[in-house]
């Protein structure tokens, strides 16, 4: 008996004793280690919660602009006069309560700002442009020379209140008082003689005898003047003052001429 007892105590004894086996476990953090974006399983979000929170600012936000922008546009296009499409505004505007714009300047005879006095004659002379653009003179709103009328030429353009044809032929027996309107386009003075110089003196101008190759000269006389006249233009052609490459600037001269009066 004691030997059985001690076979069974030899069976278990197996030799000296081992270390159990490690057994392998998942890790879970604790709750303070989550991100803050990391919801448990099962509970609330908090990216939604952030979410919801900035969703009512901005459709504040957007709203607002909205807002803001139809009012802009609203503004530009039924705002206050002056302001937008003033012909959209016209469009939308009652007949009653619409702005009447500001009147044009109003013009006058030959385009004068103002009126000549009684008895006067309204004019207005340009003289040419180089030589591409032609002059143009005007007597109580009548055009008597323009490149429009196809009647201008390079040189000494006249017109006359009465008669038409070659230049000392008409200027010589120009009847007392006949009024002489030059305008010039290109060179005035080339073909120009003494005699010619004299009749245009004689008629008031006090600046062509210095007239000279491609000046620039506008000028309005009369048969039978005993002054100058005041109505005179006159640039000199020089590179270093040309408006234009080999020609001076366009001379624009406007006023009223007294009419001639007759003795009763």
């Amino acid at each position: 008996m004691n030997k059985s007892l001690q076979r069974s105590r030899r069976g278990h004894s197996t030799g000296p004793s081992q270390t159990p086996a490690p057994t392998c476990s998942s890790f879970v953090a604790p709750q303070s280690a989550l991100s803050p974006n990391t919801a448990p399983a099962g509970g609330p979000n908090p990216a939604g919660e952030v979410d919801m929170r900035l969703a009512g600012p901005l459709r504040i936000v957007v709203l607002v602009l909205s807002v803001g922008l139809t009012w802009i546009l609203v503004s530009i296009l039924f705002g206050r006069p002056g302001s937008g499409f003033p012909r959209i505004q016209q469009l939308f505007a009652s007949p009653e309560n619409s702005v009447t714009a500001e009147p044009r300047a109003r013009k006058y005879k030959c385009g004068l700002p103002q009126p000549c006095p009684e008895e006067h004659l309204a004019f207005r002379m340009v003289s040419g442009a180089a030589n591409v653009i032609g002059p143009k003179i005007c007597l109580e709103d009548k055009m008597l020379m323009s490149s429009v009328k196809d009647n201008v030429g390079r040189g000494l353009n006249v017109a006359l209140v009465n008669d038409v044809n070659d230049l000392l032929k008409f200027i010589r027996p120009l009847h007392e008082g006949t009024l002489v309107f030059v305008a010039s386009y290109d060179d005035p003075a080339t073909k120009m003689n003494e005699e010619t110089r004299k009749l245009f003196s004689d008629l008031g101008s006090k600046n062509v005898k210095d007239l000279a190759f491609r000046d620039s000269w506008v000028f309005v006389g009369a048969k039978g003047v005993q002054n100058k006249s005041p109505f005179e233009q006159h640039v000199k052609n020089s590179r270093h003052t040309n408006k234009y490459e080999g020609w001076p600037e366009a001379l624009e001269m406007e006023g009223c001429i007294p009419r001639r009066t007759t003795a009763s």
